[in-house]
């Protein structure tokens, strides 16, 4: 199985403050009209983590820091993953035959290639594998020389009856990996866990490709590379 063709590449220009309340309103619409829907979007500064992280001792006292809204829970497992400006993601989504999870590593792969022929057009060269000391480490980051740059995620499931699958992709592009680090460590500090993440395990396309405009060229080559192009440039929808 591999990635369908998106008619286009929704970008969404304000943050979210609900990045996983909106994707659930795009999956009920990809199910609903039964097609690919494709979108990148960046949330408010805030963190992002698996379910598990609310029967730790220390997340009520953990997140009663924070100001509201600012530590959100999805259903799907993995770990922490910090949000905010220059950390982008890309949300794919469309109908399958079945709920149940089918070809999932062709799909990391697919995700991976894709996001490595964009990043190869900004003169960065990206390859698929785990690296330790990242935060929501997995098989299928995309990595340069050792360094996080992706990370990717997939859920499969009944939409109103329909079959969906999400295929996510977090990436950092101007944010810095030093403070993104600090950040959920001292979050994982709080929660009294002993994870630590390594700021030498990440990295942004802003230190692999520095330049003028980075990260909106970095936009429009990641649509480009997702969108099923018409014309030249009618690559996506910015809302």
């Amino acid at each position: 199985m591999g990635l369908p063709r998106f008619p286009f590449v929704t970008i969404h220009d304000d943050p979210l403050t609900d990045g996983i309340c909106a994707e659930g309103e795009w999956l009920q619409r990809c199910a609903a009209l039964q097609r690919p829907s494709a979108h990148l979007w960046r949330g408010t500064e805030g963190l992002v983590v698996p379910r598990r992280y609310t029967a730790l001792p220390g997340w009520a006292a953990a997140v009663a820091v924070l100001p509201p809204g600012r530590v959100q829970v999805r259903a799907s497992g993995g770990g922490l993953v910090p949000q905010g400006e220059g950390v982008w993601n890309l949300s794919l989504m469309w109908p399958v035959p079945a709920a149940a999870p089918s070809g999932t590593d062709a799909l990391y792969a697919a995700l991976c290639d894709a996001f490595a022929a964009a990043f190869a057009r900004l003169g960065i060269v990206a390859g698929a594998r785990p690296v330790d000391g990242s935060f929501c480490d997995g098989r299928f980051n995309l990595a340069v020389g050792g360094r996080k740059l992706v990370g990717t995620a997939q859920a499969w499931k009944r939409v109103a009856g329909v079959p969906v699958v999400l295929v996510h992709a977090v990436f950092v592009v101007t944010a810095d990996p030093d403070a993104l680090t600090a950040r959920a460590n001292d979050f994982e500090a709080r929660l009294g866990t002993p994870t630590r993440y390594r700021a030498d395990a990440l990295t942004s396309v802003a230190r692999e490709a520095p330049g003028v405009d980075v990260e909106s060229r970095t936009l429009q080559l990641i649509a480009e590379r997702f969108a099923q192009l018409v014309r030249p440039g009618e690559y996506s929808d910015r809302f």
